[in-house]
């Protein structure tokens, strides 16, 4: 928050834009939660190509903080930081959505890892190891991490890939509303993505207990990759393997899940 703005300020300046649209109310919002953009690029910059600036995901960020200012009610029993956080993420998400870099065989991959990993937990009615899943996709274990390294380092396909997942009904849900809901919707769509969002958390459930730790860690406690090391014990790059396979397991469960329901 801007230096200097007091909560009761803050208060009044809200009252200000949404009771009579005060539009200087408005911008002064806007600089006193801009520090969340900054926060939240930094964040998000970790392993990102180098082309890919800081500032440029400040620019894309600055517009979700914008909408989330437009959108939130602060009647709502919600921090702002809080909802405005997942927008500002969304936002520059969506722009790095639009730049399309990620490789086809770094996309390939990775869907040949879901396929295994699905196919393994049918057979094994567990998660998979990594020398299973290596033999699975014929190759070595050190292959099959690199290549884990590899996907999560094209930071696009973890943000792309791997934040939005969907299902055989072509449904789609963030791991970030598991945490919250975004804006209303229509209800019926509303409980269709109800139903998902269980059955995500059910799958989250079944995850290894690392894995899923760094899930939690990293979603719901907004622990940087480096800071989950320190936590784990373990180096940046362990932590990446660890949330790239995490993530893709819940792709193939949430894809396998679908299936099985609708036959």
């Amino acid at each position: 928050m801007e230096a200097g703005v007091k909560a009761v300020e803050l208060k009044e300046l809200w009252r200000r834009y949404k009771d009579e649209g005060d539009e200087r109310a408005r911008e002064r919002l806007v600089l006193a939660y801009s520090p969340l953009v900054k926060f939240v690029a930094g964040r998000m910059a970790t392993g990102l190509p180098a082309h890919v600036e800081e500032v440029d995901l400040i620019s894309y960020g600055l517009l979700g903080l914008i909408s989330a200012i437009e959108r939130f009610d602060p009647g709502r029993a919600i921090k702002f930081e809080t909802f405005a956080v997942q927008r500002i993420k969304g936002s520059v998400i969506d722009e790095l959505r639009s730049l399309d870099w990620v490789p086809r065989s770094v996309r390939a991959r990775a869907r040949e890892i879901e396929r295994a990993n699905a196919q393994l937990e049918h057979k094994l009615h567990r998660a998979p190891t990594d020398a299973e899943m290596a033999a699975a996709l014929e190759t070595t274990v050190e292959d099959f991490q690199a290549s884990l390294t590899q996907i999560s380092n094209s930071s696009v396909v973890a943000l792309d890939e791997l934040w939005t997942l969907s299902d055989a009904s072509g449904d789609q849900v963030s791991l970030l509303d598991t945490i919250q809901d975004r804006d209303a919707v229509d209800p019926a769509r509303e409980v269709d993505r109800s139903d998902m969002k269980d059955r995500l958390a059910d799958a989250i459930g079944r995850l290894p207990e690392r894995e899923k730790l760094v899930v939690a860690l990293y979603y719901y406690e907004n622990l940087t990759l480096r800071e989950i090391g320190e936590v784990l014990g373990v180096t940046e790059s362990r932590v990446s393997q660890l949330h790239t396979k995490a993530v893709l397991r819940l792709k193939s469960r949430l894809q396998s899940d679908a299936f099985d329901t609708a036959t």
